[in-house]
């Protein structure tokens, strides 16, 4: 979420060098953005990434990609304390623990796609 947060700031600095205008003006984000007419990084990345994960998950030409997202450590257990999110880990949220079942139906998928791009942002 650090990195979405960097990636808003340096969206908004752009938007402002867009339009001309200094953060000494104190025009509100929302207007900048109702302006410009440019969507949210935080959103086209979510977008993008749950795109990749249907993507990746309905190959079926041999590749690494859809095993790797199945991978379990030999030992079935990880690191102590709070182990860090994995990628697919918010994919779960939305779709459920059987998202690699879900990913294969395209309109299932799809429609779960708004729900995970609204969650996903309004967290970072």
């Amino acid at each position: 979420m650090g990195l979405i947060r960097k990636l808003r700031v340096t969206q908004r600095a752009m938007e402002r060098a867009m339009l001309g205008v200094s953060l000494r003006d104190q025009i509100r984000n929302v207007k900048i953005r109702r302006r410009t007419r440019v969507t949210d990084i935080a959103q086209r990345v979510a977008k993008l990434k749950w795109q990749w994960a249907g993507h990746i998950v309905r190959r079926k030409d041999g590749r690494w990609g859809p095993k790797v997202l199945e991978w379990q450590p030999r030992t079935g257990k990880r690191s102590v304390a709070r182990p860090p999110t994995r990628w697919t880990d918010d994919i779960k949220r939305v779709a459920g623990s059987r998202w690699i079942q879900a990913a294969q139906n395209r309109g299932t998928w799809n429609s779960l796609q708004k729900t995970y791009v609204q969650q996903w942002t309004s967290i970072g």
